[in-house]
């Protein structure tokens, strides 16, 4: 089996079909050793220091009146610990803890141990959908937390419109052509870097359907041979990556829809002289192109090039 992507794999039983069970969550709330996760401006606590960990945040030191199901959302369990999002609702960060602050976590998903980043951008993820559906969207009155925080029901008891937590499904490919991959850049990205071609999925469109589509939207080539390589949860805020290779039929690059300010064919050469600057590694994107770069010789990417997480802007 392939190495996971940052952000993916079983790390902590979610623990589903004990959401609806009031007592587990009230034990799991009186528990000493459950933890919460903090937002904070959908920002992660980090440890300073060399190594940067995640900060989990004992439930004693969150305010009594927000250690509720209505603003505590269940995570799952680790170990012996249970684990809960919880979003910090304040213009300026509290000072939780000494040695620690609220960091962008694009920035440092890298360098976290990968269970770490994965149960952070769950936390991220979910707490990102919860502030958005504040509101029914079927009468517009508030919605309330239910099933240990996994659903909102509509107040209005003449609707009761349940919302579930949603994903944005986006596909992300690396087209090649005998020796050569396509690679594109946006004009907000930082100078020189180049990424795979990616796009969101539309209504009544299949994984592979939206993989030719937005290659072709985007760079006017043509593909086919459309292979599945491997998924990753994006929680930036709320997309599952689903990562292909593609082989291209036509080779004319014609940018048709705006969406890149630049797309061009790059040999493995190109990339190992630092042709390009190529995505962070904790992107499904790197690991596409790593994928590719790693299966035509003995040289692997990441012993040539280097990559720097996205920039606090993006």
């Amino acid at each position: 089996m392939q190495q996971r992507n940052i952000f993916a794999g079983p790390y902590l039983d979610r623990a589903a079909h004990l959401r609806e069970d009031p007592a587990w969550f009230a034990a799991a709330l009186a528990d000493e050793r459950s933890r919460a996760i903090p937002l904070w401006n959908s920002r992660n606590l980090i440890a300073e220091g060399d190594a940067p960990r995640a900060v989990y945040v004992e439930l004693a030191h969150i305010p009594p009146e927000r250690r509720s199901s209505t603003d505590l959302i269940l995570l799952g369990q680790f170990g012996d610990t249970r684990y809960f999002a919880y979003d910090i609702e304040s213009i300026e960060p509290p000072p939780l803890l000494p040695g620690a602050r609220f960091e962008d976590l694009r920035l440092v998903a890298a360098v976290l141990p990968s269970d770490e980043a994965g149960l952070l951008g769950y936390a991220r993820a979910i707490i990102s959908w919860r502030r958005r559906h504040r509101f029914c969207g079927t009468c517009g009155a508030q919605t309330l937390p239910a099933k240990s925080g996994h659903v909102l029901i509509c107040s209005d008891p003449s609707c009761r419109h349940e919302q579930f937590p949603r994903i944005d499904p986006a596909i992300i490919v690396l087209v090649s052509h005998g020796e050569r991959a396509l690679l594109g850049r946006q004009a907000s990205w930082p100078i020189g870097r180049y990424s795979t071609i990616a796009g969101f999925v539309e209504p009544g469109e299949s994984l592979e359907d939206a993989v030719a589509r937005e290659v072709f939207e985007e760079t006017g080539i043509a593909v086919d041979r459309i292979e599945y390589h491997s998924s990753q949860p994006w929680p930036f805020p709320a997309s599952l990556m689903l990562g292909f290779t593609a082989h291209a039929v036509t080779t004319e690059v014609r940018l048709q829809d705006q969406e890149l300010e630049d797309a061009r064919w790059f040999t493995r050469a190109d990339l190992a002289s630092n042709g390009a600057m190529l995505p962070p590694r904790q992107s499904i994107s790197f690991s596409l192109i790593e994928h590719w770069f790693d299966a035509g010789g003995d040289t692997r990417l990441r012993d040539v090039h280097g990559s720097a997480p996205w920039p606090q802007s993006r």
